[in-house]
């Protein structure tokens, strides 16, 4: 059983708030207030509206031609993100371990993914945006990935799963089908 806590630093706030309009749909500060309450964040319009200014939010038209909020992506491409689905994310991690993943091996409930030199961080970042349920978190070094999974056992079928990113397939995804 894992338990999920959130620190009330403005870092972890401002984490929170990234993630909350980059995973949904946000029209309004309000909405956000009471998103971030949801999520056992507790946070005044005003620090909200501080908030905003420093990550570099801005309101763009969303598909439904509405505005919405959105935030800068991460890294040199700087274009704005915003109600990005859990499909768009896992399809990018498996697109990058088609590329990257050299290997996926576990043990318990380590996960130890290798990739080519100088690429570990990227493919690390690419897990912890996808929000895989099993994952709690990652550890990335220069060509290796150490992922701690919420099950005791649960390493293997992860391992698993990586080995079928690599080949392009999602067997959660071929479940459901």
């Amino acid at each position: 059983m894992s338990t999920q806590s959130t620190p009330t630093t403005k870092t972890a706030r401002h984490a929170k708030i990234r993630e909350l309009i980059t995973r949904g749909t946000v029209r309004s500060q309000g909405e956000l207030v009471e998103q971030l309450a949801e999520e056992g964040v507790r946070v005044t319009q005003g620090t909200l509206s501080r908030d905003l200014v420093e990550i570099g939010a801005a309101r763009v038209r969303g598909a439904d031609g509405a505005l919405i909020y959105a935030v800068p992506a991460e890294g040199h491409e700087r274009e704005f993100q915003a109600d990005q689905t859990e499909a768009t994310t896992l399809a990018r991690l498996v697109g990058l371990c088609r590329d990257l993943l050299v290997s996926a091996e576990a043990s318990a409930n380590l996960v130890i993914l290798r990739t080519p030199p100088g690429a570990a961080q990227f493919l690390a970042s690419a897990v912890d945006h996808a929000g895989l349920r099993d994952v709690l978190g990652t550890i990335a070094g220069d060509d290796t990935i150490m992922l701690v999974t919420a099950g005791p056992q649960s390493g293997p079928a992860l391992a698993e799963r990586f080995r079928a990113f690599a080949e392009g397939r999602d067997p959660e995804a071929d479940n459901a089908s």
